[in-house]
Parts: C-alpha cells; structure tokens; sequence
C-alpha cells in the first residue's frame, strides 16, 4: 500500500471526510465500511473485513441437505445421459454468445 499523509477536519458532529487520496489507497468508497485503531496517539485506520451474512433459513435448508447427504436419503447419482453430458463439457471458457450448431433439445 502506498504511503500516504493527508489531513481532514472535524465537523461540530465529530464527522470526518476520508480525503481522496487515502480512500483510494483503502480501495474504500461510499458504503464501504473502516475501523479505527487507537494505539496511543495513533490512530489506524483499515478497510473493515466484512462479515458473513448469515441467513437462518439457508443454514437450516443446508443442514438439513449435509445431513440427507451423510445418510444416503433423497440422495443419488446423476442419471447416466447427465453425467456423460457434464464430463463431455469443455475444460476451458465457453463463449456463451457463439451460435449453436445443429438441434437443441430441452
């Protein structure tokens, strides 16, 4: 990260405006979230990680999905003409706006 110095004023409602500079550097812009660090005089400031979201519906759906799948219910193999479609599919990029050549069937 490059080293930057760059001041900013304190409103009367103890709000800061980060300057350009030291937003860029962050990779930080509207929305984004920082941390502060006090380490004595210091003050640190970071790009926040962000936390996972977690959403209590999916987790329990996923539960119970990882536990049919630990037991062998509601659980099989792929009927064979999808299985021997998805291995014929190529290793690298498709080009998803190349014309298709021949029947589709769906």
């Amino acid at each position: 990260m490059p080293n930057v110095h760059a001041t900013a004023t304190i409103t009367s409602k103890g709000q800061v405006t980060l300057p350009k500079a030291v937003r860029q550097a962050l990779g930080v812009d509207a929305g984004s979230r920082i941390s502060f660090d006090l380490r004595g005089d210091d003050v640190i400031v970071t790009r926040a990680e962000e936390e996972p979201h977690a959403d209590p519906a999916i987790e329990a759906f996923l539960e119970v999905l990882a536990q049919d799948i630990r037991s062998g219910r509601n659980v099989g193999a792929l009927p064979e003409r999808l299985a021997a479609a998805l291995t014929a599919l190529p290793d690298g990029p498709v080009d998803i706006d190349e014309l298709i050549d021949g029947d589709v069937a769906l």
